[in-house]
């Protein structure tokens, strides 16, 4: 619990451990994060702590609780040992920096010393989402590359297509089932049913 008679900014301190095995504990964290809260004056609003949840996971109970808390401005700023206890990847960690910076809400990371509510700090948040764009830019253009070589080797590309019985969809078809009957029917899609009854010119 937070000491009520502590004044200055209102902190959420966030910890993950994947496993409290192997020496994992999140005291671990906490014990640092409530001393650097305590020196700085800042008063600690609520500790979230993720227990054997790993950090590739977007969703993660704690961390959706300390967001909703986040949107109802319950703190100030939210406090964290490393960026990856946070997220482990650039992208979800720059989503969640530019909704704090939307709603007002510092990020302070010890091990990597970054405190946003600065303007270094502000600074250094620029700086992340040019990286997250310049790692979005480089996969799309993997992406691109590796589909032109692809097509250079006569790779066919997308869903194979299925091959639809039209004398059966316009059996059916004659029979009064539904569209959606006859692609159940059949397995395979709606449209391809459809598309097999107007190339068989059915009635």
């Amino acid at each position: 619990m937070a000491d009520q008679s502590s004044s200055g900014k209102r902190v959420a301190l966030y910890a993950r451990v994947s496993t409290k095995n192997n020496g994992q504990d999140p005291e671990t964290q906490l014990l640092a994060l409530r001393e650097f809260a305590s020196c700085r004056g800042f008063l600690i609003a609520r500790e979230y702590v993720d227990v054997g949840i790993s950090g590739t996971k977007e969703r993660r109970p704690e961390l959706d609780r300390l967001m909703a808390d986040a949107r109802h401005r319950r703190f100030d700023a939210v406090l964290v040992a490393r960026f990856d206890r946070f997220a482990r990847y650039t992208k979800h960690l720059v989503l969640a920096l530019e909704e704090f910076q939307a709603l007002g809400l510092d990020f302070i990371s010890l091990s990597e010393s970054i405190d946003t509510s600065p303007p270094m700090g502000r600074m250094v948040l620029t700086v992340i989402g040019a990286v997250a764009e310049l790692e979005r830019s480089l996969i799309r253009e993997r992406v691109v590359m590796g589909l032109n070589r692809a097509r250079k080797n006569g790779t066919r590309l997308g869903r194979p297509r299925v091959k639809v019985d039209a004398d059966a969809v316009r059996r059916l078809r004659a029979d009064g089932r539904s569209w959606a009957n006859i692609a159940e029917t059949l397995a395979i899609s709606r449209g391809a049913a459809q598309r097999a009854n107007i190339n068989g010119k059915a009635l």
